[in-house]
């Protein structure tokens, strides 16, 4: 059904709520404002923020945009900033949507979903692809999504299911904000920035009319095999256990992206040839058949032996995150030198706790270990910038006896999976 009356939930109570839930420590927006400096007149501010987005006053400043470093570094990401009260404001729809949405979704979407995460989602994909015995995988990347979201697109998908003329209104305000960098003001047609509380909760309505209800309704009913979907996001991964179900699926998902003004990315987007060792026949010719790895949410998926003889699946940190990681650590312990060595000590450890509580997963330890010896040779290097001489490895040994990093271990939830 359509809903048509959704803005009256919106009251005062509402929107302290949608206040609560907000982060208080994220960076401002054009306007400067802190989650400090709303509060210090809060419930005024909540009034007139329900009457003026009530009432279409409401006007959506621009997001203030920043770079952050993507992949290996050499590529940035752009992250749109809203203000607080945009925030605030975003975070009450959301709060409307989401339980609509949540029945209308489908098990194969993992992404910025209430009790879903990125450790299921690779659970999942480790299941089926097991269960496959392999197969052939369709690596897919979208060419620069959260530009390229169509509005003309996205509103006719939320009218199916809302028809409420103030949140549809205030969608539409937020799409057609703009963005503010280095000063000048630009406005798009297209797209909705990334880092803005909807952003992510749009993304998944439009991905999944444009892939997920597609491949679920359309294409699984037509393929010979068995056939998988794993989308987190923007991210996803399509398993298919016969070739020719791949090579037909893989000529068509252009042609659907495109209807949606999408695109897909022409070197990243690949057919992969996903089979243990002793199953793989003689090298086919075909130029889309490559590799027998692929990359999905920051892990390298690959086959190889298990202390049983048998082949499985594994997973290892990407080359890229591997990477990346290293370098954020060296940029730490360049910037924080100075510090005593126990603030230094302590803030290392809860990084390398923050890496494993999301890379600790079973058959990944060698990387875990691998991160900590390097991280250990990087806290050596930068201690020895303090002074004319190099630490000796001795000294540094026994600095180390007294404040070991933290060893590789498998985090909570992927235990629990």
């Amino acid at each position: 059904m359509v809903l048509s009356t959704l803005a009256h939930h919106m009251d005062v109570e509402w929107l302290r709520e949608a206040y609560h839930r907000t982060r208080k420590d994220g960076a401002v927006g054009v306007d400067g404002q802190t989650a400090a400096d709303y509060e210090a007149d809060l419930e005024e501010n909540l009034r007139s923020l329900v009457e003026r987005a009530k009432s279409g006053l409401y006007r959506a400043p621009p997001v203030r945009r920043v770079h952050i470093p993507k992949g290996d570094g050499r590529e940035t990401r752009p992250l749109g900033i809203p203000t607080f009260e945009d925030k605030v404001l975003q975070r009450a729809v959301v709060m409307l949507l989401e339980p609509i949405y949540e029945q209308d979704f489908r098990d194969c979407s993992y992404g910025f979903r209430p009790g879903r995460s990125a450790h299921q989602a690779l659970q999942v994909l480790w299941r089926e692809t097991m269960g496959m015995g392999g197969g052939w995988v369709i690596d897919l990347d979208i060419r620069k999504f959260f530009d390229r979201l169509g509005h003309g697109h996205l509103k006719a998908i939320l009218r199916q299911r809302v028809s409420d003329g103030v949140v549809l209104r205030l969608i539409s305000k937020w799409l057609h904000a703009g963005v503010l960098e280095d000063g000048r003001l630009t406005q798009s047609v297209t797209g909705s920035p990334q880092g803005g509380v909807i952003s992510p909760l749009l993304a998944n309505v439009y991905l999944h009319e444009v892939l997920d209800t597609w491949f679920e309704q359309t294409v699984g009913p037509c393929m010979r095999g068995r056939c998988a979907l794993v989308r987190y996001a923007d991210d996803a991964v399509l398993v298919f256990e016969r070739r020719s179900d791949a090579e037909r699926v893989m000529r068509v998902l252009p042609k659907r992206f495109e209807k949606y003004g999408l695109r897909l990315h022409p070197d990243k987007t690949r057919l992969v040839r996903f089979q243990p060792p002793t199953d793989r026949g003689p090298k086919e010719s075909d130029d889309n058949a490559s590799g027998g790895t692929f990359e999905f949410l920051g892990f390298s998926h690959f086959w190889a032996k298990s202390r049983k003889g048998s082949w499985v699946v594994k997973r290892k940190t990407a080359k890229g995150r591997f990477t990346r990681a290293l370098r954020a650590l060296s940029q730490w312990c360049r910037r924080h030198r100075h510090w005593p060595v126990a603030e230094q000590w302590r803030m290392l450890c809860r990084k390398l706790q923050g890496h494993y509580a999301y890379y600790g997963v079973t058959g990944n330890h060698r990387s875990l270990d691998h991160l900590r010896w390097r991280a250990e040779r990087i806290w050596r290097k930068w201690l020895s910038r303090r002074s004319w001489a190099p630490m000796p490895w001795d000294r540094f040994r026994h600095l180390l006896a007294r404040y070991p990093l933290s060893p590789a271990r498998l985090s909570a939830s992927a235990r629990a999976l």
